[in-house]
C-alpha cells in the first residue's frame, strides 16, 4: 500500500519530478518528461510496478525530513537503534541527461542500510533487461527506454530487481546514482554525486535571490510555493504543469481521477501574478511565450488545456493493470476534457496576456493579432452553453463564470487598445462587453437568494462566484458580490473549508461529492479581504498554511472526514492560490486588486 499523499515530498529538475515517501521510496517518477511513462509507478499499485527505496534496515525510531533552505533537496533524517543517517535526495537541473542522485551520510553510529531498485517502464507494465557493464554500472533498458544505475556501493541483481545491502558510520558517505536516456544511446557519462550536490544547491540559492518577498510570518510559505511553482515548470519550454502526478483521486477509493501532467490555460493569470509579485518575470515571460505558441493558430481550434510543449493531442486512455491508488480506480492517462468548450479561457489568455504587459513584460505584434482573432471568435460563440471552470462532462450549460470570463476577454481588449495605444475595433469590443455584463446581471443572478448562481437559472452556487469581485466585473463592496460571498459561506463550507460544487448538486449526480478544493478556500481569503474582513481572512489562511505537509506541499483538495489531503499532488493552482492570498494579506499592491484594475460600473 502506497503511503499517504501527504507523506511524499518532491524533487526535480525542471524537467520532470519524482515523488520520495517518508520511508525512502521514491514510488513516482516519469522519465524523460512530466508527462512521459512512468518508471516508478508504485504510488498508483504496488512495488512490483517500479519503485526506489534507500532506508535503513529494519525498526527506525524516528524519521525526520526537511528541505535544505529554501531548495529542492530533500534531506530525511533516519534514527535507529545502531545510529543515524542522512538521505539527501535530489535532481540536478542541468539541462542534458537527467539523474536521480541519492546519497546517504552517516551522522552517529554504524547504521546497515538496504537498497532496492525496481525499474518498470510503460508504467509499471514493462520489465526491462538488465546489463552489467565492466566498469560495474548497470543498464536497465526496455523499448525506448534505458536508465543506467552507479554506485561505489556493491549491487546485485536477484530477478528483475536491483538490491544493495551497505553499511554506513557516522563521517561515511555512500551515493548512488540513476541517469535516464534513450537506449538507442550509449550510457551517459557519469556524474560526481558531490560535484551535483554543489551545482543544484547553487542553481536553487541562485533563483532563490531573484525574489522580491518581504520578510516576515509568511516568507516560507511564499518561497515554498514559489519553489514547488518552478519545480513544476518544464524549463525548455516555459510550460508549468498542474501537477506531477496522474489520478490520485478527488475522494479515497473513487472514479474522479484525472491525468494532471498538463498545462490548462485557466491558470495563466494567476500563475502569472504569483510568479510576477515574487520576482519573477523571467519565468512569467515564459510562460506568456509558451501560452503564446500553445494557442497560436486558428481561435476556433483553441484548446482549454495542453502538453509541456504546446501539443494538442491528449487523448485519455485507461491503465487497466494498476489497481489505483488505495484502490481508486481507474488509473487513466491523458485528459479527454482537453476538447471541450469552457468560454472561461478566452477570458485567461486575454487576462494573461493584459496582465503581462501591465507588469512591465515586453509586449509583441503577434500577442496583439492573436487576441484580436480571438476576441472576433468570442463575438460568435459566447452565448453558447459551454462545460464550464470545473470541467463537467454532464450537458453543456450557460455557466456565470464563463460569461464573466467572456466579459473579462473584451473588457481586457478594450484597456490593452487603450493603454498600450494598439488599433482595434475597441468601441464594438467595449459594447459587447456591455451587452454581457447585462446579460450576467439578469440571468446569473438570483434576487430571492441575494447572490450570483453557478447556472443561468439554477439555484446552485460554486466556488468560482468567489472569483468575480477579483475579476473587476463588479466591486467587491456591490451588494450583490457581499451577498454572493455570504450565500458561499452559507452553503459550500465544510467545516469551515470550501467545497466547489454545491451540495444540492452533488444530489442530484450532476455533480460528485470530493473533498474542499484549496484554491476555493484560498480565493474565499480574497473576498474577505477585499470586503474589509481581513482578521477573517487571516485565520482562514492559517487554516489553509496548517493543511500544508511537513515539507509545505499541497494537494488539489482536503478530505475534511478522513483529515486528509486528496488529489493530485503538489498541485500548482493550490499553490499559487496560496501565493496570491499571502500577498494579499501583507501587501498595499493585491494581486486581486492588480487583476481587476478599476472596478467595472454596475450592470
Amino acid at each position: 500500500m502506497p503511503s499517504r499523499i501527504e507523506d511524499y515530498a518532491l524533487i526535480g529538475d525542471c524537467e520532470t519530478a519524482a515523488l520520495v515517501a517518508r520511508d525512502g521510496s521514491i514510488d513516482w517518477l516519469c522519465w524523460p518528461r512530466f508527462d512521459s511513462d512512468a518508471c516508478f509507478a508504485a504510488l498508483l499499485g504496488t512495488p512490483e510496478h517500479g519503485r526506489w527505496r534507500l532506508a535503513p534496515f529494519g525498526h527506525c525510531r524516528g524519521i525526520t525530513r526537511r528541505y535544505l533552505g529554501d531548495t529542492l533537496i530533500l534531506e530525511t533524517r533516519f534514527e535507529t537503534d545502531q545510529g543515524a543517517v542522512k538521505l539527501i535526495d535530489f535532481m540536478p537541473p542541468r539541462g542534458g541527461p537527467t539523474d536521480v542522485v541519492r546519497m546517504v551520510v552517516g551522522e552517529s553510529g554504524s547504521v546497515a542500510m538496504h537498497m532496492q531498485l525496481t525499474v518498470r517502464f510503460g508504467y509499471g507494465s514493462r520489465v526491462p533487461w538488465i546489463d552489467r557493464q565492466e566498469d560495474g554500472t548497470l543498464r536497465i533498458i526496455a523499448g525506448a527506454d534505458q536508465v543506467v544505475l552507479r554506485s561505489a556501493a556493491a549491487v546485485s541483481v536477484a530477478g528483475n530487481c536491483i538490491e544493495s545491502d551497505f553499511v554506513v558510520a557516522a563521517g561515511e558517505s555512500v551515493a548512488f546514482t540513476l541517469t535516464y536516456a534513450p537506449s538507442h544511446l550509449a550510457p551517459p557519462d557519469p556524474i560526481d554525486p558531490e560535484a551535483a550536490f554543489a551545482a543544484t544547491k547553487r542553481f536553487w540559492d541562485d533563483w532563490v535571490a531573484k525574489a522580491r518577498v518581504a520578510p516576515g510570518e509568511r516568507h516560507h510559505a511564499i518561497m515554498r510555493s514559489l519553489i514547488t511553482l518552478k519545480a513544476l515548470t518544464y524549463a525548455p519550454s516555459g510550460g508549468i504543469v498542474a501537477a506531477a502526478t496522474t489520478s490520485l483521486p478527488e475522494t479515497l477509493g473513487g472514479i474522479r481521477n484525472w491525468d494532471y501532467r498538463f498545462c490548462w490555460l485557466r491558470d495563466a493569470t494567476l500563475s502569472l501574478l504569483a510568479l510576477m509579485n515574487g520576482g519573477y518575470y523571467e519565468e512569467a515571460a515564459a510562460w506568456r511565450d509558451w501560452l503564446l505558441r500553445a494557442v497560436a493558430g486558428v481561435p476556433p481550434q483553441a484548446q482549454i488545456m495542453y502538453s509541456i510543449t504546446g501539443e494538442n493531442r491528449l487523448p485519455e486512455w485507461e491503465v487497466g493493470w494498476l489497481p489505483g491508488y488505495e484502490g481508486a480506480r481507474p488509473v487513466r492517462i491523458g485528459n479527454g476534457a482537453h476538447g471541450q468548450l469552457q468560454l472561461d479561457v478566452y477570458g485567461e489568455v486575454m487576462d494573461a496576456l493584459y496582465q503581462a504587459r501591465r507588469g512591465g513584460i515586453a509586449g509583441s505584434e503577434d500577442a496583439w493579432n492573436l487576441m484580436q482573432a480571438f476576441l472576433s471568435h468570442l463575438t460568435t460563440i459566447w452565448r453558447e452553453p459551454d462545460r464550464g471552470i470545473w470541467e463537467s462532462r454532464a450537458a453543456p450549460r450557460h455557466f456565470t463564470f464563463s460569461k464573466i470570463m467572456a466579459w473579462v476577454a473584451f473588457d481586457r481588449g478594450a484597456k490593452f487598445a487603450r493603454e498600450f495605444g494598439m488599433k482595434g475595433p475597441v468601441e464594438r469590443w467595449s459594447a459587447v462587453a456591455r451587452e454581457i455584463h447585462d446579460d450576467v446581471c439578469r440571468k446569473g443572478f438570483d434576487a430571492e437568494l441575494g447572490s450570483f448562481v453557478q447556472s443561468y437559472g439554477s439555484k446552485w452556487l460554486d466556488g468560482s462566484l468567489l472569483l468575480i469581485p477579483t475579476t473587476g466585473f463588479l466591486p467587491p463592496d456591490d451588494p450583490r458580490m457581499v451577498g454572493t460571498i455570504r450565500a458561499v459561506e452559507r452553503r459550500l463550507l465544510q467545516d469551515g473549508f470550501v467545497m466547489r460544487h454545491d451540495p444540492a448538486e452533488v444530489e442530484t449526480g450532476l455533480a460528485h461529492g470530493e473533498g474542499a478544493f484549496l484554491a476555493c478556500s484560498f480565493w474565499l481569503v480574497d473576498a474577505m479581504v477585499m470586503t474589509g474582513r481581513k482578521e477573517e481572512g487571516q485565520r482562514l489562511f492559517d487554516r489553509l498554511l496548517a493543511l500544508r505537509n511537513d515539507v509545505g506541499l499541497l494537494s488539489e483538495e482536503f478530505d475534511v472526514g478522513a483529515q486528509r489531503l486528496v488529489g493530485n499532488f503538489p498541485q500548482a493552482f493550490s499553490h499559487v492560490a496560496l501565493i496570491n492570498s499571502a500577498h494579499n494579506l501583507a501587501r498595499l499592491s493585491k494581486p486581486a486588486e492588480q487583476r481587476s484594475g478599476e472596478a467595472a460600473v454596475a450592470g
